[in-house]
C-alpha cells in the first residue's frame, strides 16, 4: 500500500479549506464574485491503462470532469496524447510522474536511463514511494526528467493547460518545489500549489511565489473514511465543505475491469474498483445535483490562466 502517499495527500487535501491569506494576500478571480466557490473537476493519471482511458474519455464527453493530467512516462499515453490532441478544447496538463507505486505495473524515465540514474531502482523503474524518491533522487536529476515529459507531450501535439504532481513528489522538499515553480514559469503554465501545504509545511517558501501564480485554497479527494457510508455521501460532505476560491475535486477514474484488477493487485486504496466507484459518481446525477445545491462555479486551468495571468491577478 501506498502509505506515505496517501498520508500525505490526506494531510495536503483533508487539511483543506484554509485560505492562502494570513499574511494579508489572497486571491479572488477578475470576473467572478470574492465569494464565489469555484471547482475544478479534476481527473488523474491519464495515460496509466486503456482502462483509464477510456473511462476519462467518456468522463470528459458526458461533461461529467472539466480537467485531467496525463502522466507521459506510463505505457497508453499515446493512446490519450491522440484524443488530447484531436480534442484540443479540453482541459489537460501533466501529471510530473516520478513514482511507480503498483506491485507489478511499472514504468520508468523518459529521459536514458544513465541520465538520470537517481530516479530509478535496479530495475530501471521510478521507486514505489515517494519516501524512496526523496532519499534517492539528484534535484539536476528531477528537472532533466519533468522537462522531458513536459518535451514529450508537447511533441505529441498537447498543449499543457498546467501541471500538477504524482504522488506529491514535487511538493516533497523545498528545493523540490522550486523546480516546480520554475518549469511551470518557464513553459508559461500554471502549477497547482495547494495553499494549506505551504503554509503548514513549507511557510518559507511563500515568499517564492509570485503574484501570477495560481494557489489552490481547497484540494479534496475521496478517502476511505470519507466513503465509510457510501460514495454519495462521502462526496456530498466534500462538496458541502468547499469555501470560497479555488477548489479541486480530484478523481481517479478508470472500468473496474480485468486489466484495471491486475493492475491494482488487490489494493483498495486507489484501485480498481475504487476508481470504478468515481467513475460512477462523477456520471451520476447526483453529483450535477450536489454542486447545484451548494451553488458551486465550475471553472477550469485555462480559464484560471486567462483571468489571472493573462488578464491579470487581482489580489488583496
Amino acid at each position: 500500500m501506498r502509505t506515505l502517499q496517501i498520508a500525505f495527500l490526506l494531510m495536503a487535501g483533508l487539511l483543506a479549506n484554509l485560505a492562502f491569506g494570513q499574511d494579508g494576500r489572497s486571491f479572488s478571480v477578475p470576473g467572478y464574485p470574492d465569494d464565489a466557490r469555484l471547482l475544478i473537476i479534476h481527473a488523474d493519471d491519464l495515460g496509466l491503462s486503456q482502462s483509464t482511458n477510456a473511462a476519462v474519455i467518456k468522463a470528459f464527453e458526458n461533461n461529467a470532469i472539466n480537467s485531467g493530467s496525463i502522466m507521459v512516462p506510463c505505457p497508453w499515453f499515446p493512446e490519450i496524447a491522440v484524443y488530447a490532441k484531436e480534442n484540443r478544447g479540453l482541459d489537460i496538463g501533466v501529471h510530473l510522474t516520478l513514482t511507480s507505486e503498483w506491485k507489478y505495473f511499472k514504468w520508468g524515465s523518459v529521459m536514458p536511463r544513465n541520465k538520470v540514474p537517481g530516479l530509478l531502482d535496479e530495475n530501471g523503474h521510478f521507486y514505489a514511494t515517494a519516501a524512496e524518491f526523496v532519499a534517492n533522487a539528484k534535484p539536476a536529476e528531477v528537472e532533466m526528467e519533468v522537462r522531458a515529459q513536459i518535451d514529450r507531450a508537447i511533441a505529441y501535439g498537447i498543449k499543457p493547460t498546467h501541471i500538477d504532481t504524482h504522488m506529491a513528489t514535487m511538493l516533497m522538499t523545498p528545493e523540490l518545489f522550486r523546480i516546480y515553480l520554475d518549469v511551470a514559469a518557464d513553459y508559461d503554465v500554471p502549477a497547482m500549489i495547494p495553499a494549506n501545504l505551504i503554509q503548514y509545511m513549507f511557510p518559507d517558501l511563500k515568499n517564492e511565489i509570485s503574484q501570477s501564480d495560481i494557489i489552490v485554497n481547497t484540494f479534496l479527494f475521496m478517502s476511505a473514511e470519507d466513503g465509510r457510508n457510501g460514495w454519495a455521501e462521502g462526496y456530498r460532505e466534500i462538496i458541502s465543505s468547499l469555501k470560497p476560491g479555488i477548489n479541486v475535486l480530484l478523481v481517479h477514474l478508470s472500468y473496474d475491469n480485468e486489466e484495471m484488477r491486475a493492475i491494482a493487485a488487490g489494493q483498495e486504496d486507489f484501485g480498481s474498483a475504487w476508481r470504478q466507484n468515481d467513475l460512477d459518481y462523477v456520471m451520476s446525477k447526483e453529483f450535477r445535483d450536489h454542486l447545484e445545491e451548494h451553488s458551486i462555479i465550475t471553472i477550469t486551468w485555462k480559464e484560471l490562466y486567462e483571468a489571472i495571468i493573462a488578464g491579470g491577478t487581482k489580489s488583496e
